[in-house]
């Protein structure tokens, strides 16, 4: 059981780098970081997919059955999403593009999954959360995409903008929120799976300050760019009701 599931997580990390090469070798004119965040996106349309299937209809509920029993289709989910992991770690370690926070989130990623696959439990629970943190992912690369190709300021980037601070804000904050509770008062699951549950809620409130911290700032800054022009159009009115006269 253990040389399969190993078999299957390294089948998923060769298939992970195999398209990073891929989209490397047909985008020769773009970045490593343009090519890395394409597979990121994939992984998160995939993952997101995947992961409601088997919380919303596969089941079982992790609201209701935390620490239940690996079912077949989680520990195929589990094994794809771990390769993605260790790739994308080992490329944020390399390039040395991420920060603290991001390489905390990926090792208590993978911690998580490996302890779910080891115990053959709570992949229920770790399913739910891969599912909260990976449904802004597109939202990410899709703002960063924008940014890089000269798209961002527009009403585009704003509905970006808006979805993944909302979506962030509603899921991963306070879904979250009901599925850790649910975790914690439990018997069911092993106490080192409710203490890495609590980490990673934890990484997610770090990120939500640096959000809302953004949030906010572009909404001053909005708000100022409308009076300014609500200001010169009134102006311009005004001026153009003088000259009538």
């Amino acid at each position: 059981m253990a040389l399969a599931l190993c078999l299957q997580a390294l089948c998923s990390l060769g298939g992970w780098l195999s398209l990073y090469v891929s989209f490397c070798r047909l985008n020769k004119h773009r970045s490593y970081e343009w090519n890395c965040r394409l597979v990121t996106f994939a992984h998160g349309i995939l993952s997101i997919g995947l992961s409601a299937y088997i919380g919303f209809i596969d089941g079982p509920w992790p609201f209701t059955h935390p620490g239940s029993p690996n079912t077949p289709l989680q520990v195929h989910v589990l094994c794809l999403t771990l390769g993605y992991f260790i790739f994308d770690l080992g490329w944020c370690i390399y390039f040395r593009s991420e920060g603290p926070l991001m390489l905390a989130h990926h090792t208590l990623s993978i911690l998580g999954i490996i302890a779910a696959l080891v115990l053959g439990e709570s992949g229920t629970e770790v399913n739910a959360v891969l599912f909260g943190s990976e449904i802004t992912n597109p939202l990410l690369q899709m703002r960063w995409f924008l940014r890089e190709t000269g798209r961002y300021h527009s009403f585009t980037g704003d509905v970006v903008d808006f979805l993944f601070v909302a979506l962030f804000t509603g899921v991963r904050i306070g879904v979250g929120a009901c599925l850790l509770f649910c975790e914690m008062v439990s018997p069911t699951p092993k106490w080192f799976v409710k203490v890495g549950g609590v980490a990673m809620y934890v990484v997610s409130w770090c990120f939500m300050f640096s959000i809302w911290r953004f949030a906010w700032r572009k909404s001053i800054k909005k708000y100022h760019t409308w009076r300014s022009r609500w200001s010169e159009e009134q102006q311009l009115r005004l001026n153009g009701h003088l000259k009538t006269h």
